[in-house]
């Protein structure tokens, strides 16, 4: 597994884990400690807002879990890979897109960049 791949890991990892402990735990595992998350729908910057908006998905789509659906594609400090949020209970899929991330030298995510393909209500 190269650098990327275990940054979208831990990141994929930050986003399924629901009990608020090991959140925190996950959060400081995938983002630097000034860490940043912007989509359309929102923006967060340091560990205690990425876990707040983490939580947040969790408390609107309870029962699915974020997915990969490719390939991770890296160079320099850089990469980008899609996902799908989907149902544990029926497979059923809401919400699609894809993230670009930037790294920091500890192979830790500085800051992701989220696209959305698909969302409820769009």
């Amino acid at each position: 597994m190269n650098v990327y791949e275990s940054a979208v890991e831990r990141y994929f990892a930050a986003w399924n884990t629901l009990a608020p402990e090991d959140l925190a735990e996950a959060v400081a595992r995938a983002w630097t400690e000034d860490g940043a998350y912007t989509d359309p729908l929102v923006r967060a910057r340091g560990h205690e807002q990425l876990a707040a908006v983490i939580a947040a998905v969790h408390e609107q789509f309870p029962g699915f879990e974020f997915r990969p659906t490719g390939k991770v594609d890296g160079h320099h400090d850089i990469a980008r890979f899609t996902w799908d949020l989907v149902s544990t209970a029926d497979g059923s899929s809401p919400a699609a897109g894809f993230d670009v991330i930037t790294l920091a030298e500890d192979g830790r995510i500085v800051s992701v960049q989220g696209f959305l393909d698909r969302a409820p209500g769009a």
